[in-house]
Parts: structure tokens; C-alpha cells; sequence
């Protein structure tokens, strides 16, 4: 009897022992995951912003718009190749739905990053990510919150501030904006990853 107890003690000793190294494998790999992921974001960041802030600052806001058009689905496209990896930016309200929209995934994460900035975390320091199974296999999903800068209140902000010749050129280039109204500091979107595990 004693004996039995021994072993059935031991052998729970055992299961809890294996169960706390496999969480902590998980966590390490979560943590390596986050941290990969996380640079490519911020990468992706830093190129966009590198190109838009040289644009504004030599041809101004009109060609910052032809900029965020073609140069910025160019530079995701890039990354997305050089990763193997979906590299990209959506919105809730996208400036171009057939590039920007939500998924249902993104969307939730999108949402709570709001609730977040109103309960008054950081907009810029907001992040998300975890692992995901969806019918075509398992992923790492992670966004990263875009809050709006400086830079960028020109072409987001409120539409009465917009010059004449932006609104015409963003009803040409956008007839299905919706990515005005924005101030300085609101979330503008996010940048979105999804990589295959």
C-alpha cells in the first residue's frame, strides 16, 4: 500500500514536472515568435515611414497619396516575399478596401487595441499576437498598432482641413475612402502578420 502511494506520487511529481517544462518550451517559443515578428513589423514600418517622410518633405502631400498607393503595397509585397510571410496594413475604416480591410481575426485585435487606447494604454506601444488554427493550417498572427503621426494628419486628418486639390485627388485615386478624421495619436490601423507555422 505504501508503495503505492510512493509510486502514484512520484508519477503525479512526474506529469507536473513534464507538463512545466513543455509550458515553458511554449513559452520560449512564443517569446521567440513575438520577437521575430516584431521586427519585421517595425521594419515594415520604418521603411514606409522612410519613403512617405521624403516624399512629403520634397513634393507635399499630394504625392505622399501616389506614394501610400503604390510604393507602400510594393514595400509589404517585398517583405511578404523575403519572409514568406503575409506582411500588410489594414484598417476598420481602409483607405482602399481591396488591400486594407480586416479580416474577422484582425478586426477583434483591431477593436481591443481601441478599447486599450481608450482606457488610456499607448497606442503606439500596442501589440498583439498569438498562434492561430484556421482551415488552411496552424499561423502566428500578430498586429501592431499605427497610430496616426504628424506626417500622415495631412491626408487622414479631419476632411474640412483637407486643401481642395487632396480631396480631388483622393476621390480619384479612393472612391471608396474612409480613412478620414482622423488626429494625431488616434489608431489608424495596424500593421498585420500572419507566417505560417
Amino acid at each position: 500500500m505504501v508503495n503505492h502511494r510512493a509510486f502514484t506520487a512520484l508519477a503525479g511529481l512526474a506529469i507536473a514536472l513534464a507538463s512545466a517544462a513543455a509550458a515553458g518550451q511554449e513559452g520560449a517559443e512564443a517569446r521567440r515568435l513575438a520577437e521575430e515578428t516584431r521586427k519585421v513589423a517595425g521594419d515594415l514600418v520604418a521603411q514606409i515611414r522612410g519613403e512617405l517622410t521624403k516624399e512629403l518633405e520634397f513634393s507635399g502631400p499630394l504625392r505622399g497619396v501616389i506614394v501610400c498607393k503604390y510604393t507602400v503595397p510594393e514595400i509589404s509585397s517585398a517583405m511578404s516575399r523575403k519572409t514568406g510571410w503575409r506582411v500588410t496594413r489594414v484598417a476598420l475604416r481602409p483607405r482602399n478596401p481591396a488591400l486594407g480591410s480586416a479580416d474577422a481575426w484582425e478586426q477583434k485585435v483591431l477593436l481591443d487595441f481601441e478599447r486599450r487606447a481608450e482606457r488610456g494604454e499607448r497606442a503606439e506601444v500596442l501589440e498583439h499576437g498569438e498562434v492561430v488554427v484556421e482551415p488552411g493550417g496552424r499561423f502566428y498572427r500578430y498586429m501592431k498598432a499605427l497610430p496616426l503621426g504628424p506626417l500622415c494628419v495631412s491626408c487622414h486628418g479631419a476632411p474640412e482641413r483637407l486643401t481642395p486639390n487632396l480631396k480631388a485627388l483622393l476621390e480619384t485615386e479612393y472612391p471608396h475612402d474612409r480613412a478620414t478624421g482622423y488626429a494625431v495619436g488616434q489608431i489608424r490601423g495596424a500593421v498585420t502578420i500572419k507566417r505560417p507555422l
